[in-house]
């Protein structure tokens, strides 16, 4: 591929990628879950690390920045540099009944309300990689999906991938009824892009916003908690899956 733009990989990129949009999360993610990081992009302030994970081997923590245009452009340069295994974590707003916050919510598919994965060519439902979805799943740890107990649950199901963070067109209700658990802004396009490009992609989503019938929003604390859990639970998937 032509020299990446986005992108100037100051270290060794790995093959498993986590995919936080929020720089400041790819960060504390790579001090809490790998050893020996270093900084793999600095540039334009989508920082990027690279260190050891428990089972000794390398694994890239990237940030994508907000939303599909931002996300298309670090996953394809991250495809092109040999990315074969991406994991986005990051958080969503919850629009079906049931979700709480700090809940945790595994992806099986986004419905594409965005423009970036629909002018890469996808339909109006992007599944996630099969493969790498069901062993999001399978190392998921209990409770799944307990929702009736004390613990934060873990759910699976569909989300929408939405351009429009502060939307007051009313769409959630309707996003509901199509089975949607939650609102996000990049799983589609990760998704679309993967497809494309013959590589595994899945997301793993931290509930930091409860969206109807009123938005209330996580505390610092409990969602600094809740993005623990899911690095926690992405980084058994994502090694699991190494050995496999």
């Amino acid at each position: 591929m032509a020299a990446p733009n986005a992108l100037q990989p100051t270290a060794t990129l790995s093959g498993r990628v986590l995919l936080p949009g929020d720089p400041g999360r790819a960060l504390m993610l790579a001090e809490s879950l790998l050893d020996g990081a270093k900084m793999f992009n600095h540039n334009r302030g989508l920082w990027g690390y690279t260190g050891l994970a428990p089972d000794g081997e390398p694994l890239t923590i990237q940030s994508t920045g907000i939303g599909g245009p931002s996300a298309a452009i670090v996953i394809h340069e991250l495809i092109g540099l040999g990315a074969r295994r991406l994991l986005r974590v990051g958080t969503c707003g919850a629009v079906a009944e049931g979700l709480r916050l700090g809940d945790l919510v595994i992806v099986t598919e986004a419905i594409a309300a965005d423009g970036a994965s629909r002018a890469l060519g996808a339909d109006e439902r992007v599944p996630s990689s099969r493969d790498l979805l069901e062993t999001v799943i399978a190392t998921a740890e209990p409770p799944f999906p307990e929702e009736g107990h004390g613990e934060h649950a873990i759910h699976q199901g569909p989300i929408v991938t939405s351009d429009v963070f502060y939307d007051d067109r009313g769409l959630e209700r309707r996003w509901a009824e199509a089975g949607a658990l939650a609102v996000e802004m990049e799983a589609a396009t990760l998704f679309a892009l993967a497809a494309a490009r013959g590589v595994q992609a899945a997301a793993l989503l931290v509930v930091s916003d409860i969206v109807l019938p009123e938005r209330v929003r996580i505390g610092q604390d409990e969602l600094r908690a809740a993005e623990r859990r899911m690095g926690e639970a992405a980084l058994r998937a994502l090694t699991a899956r190494a050995r496999a």
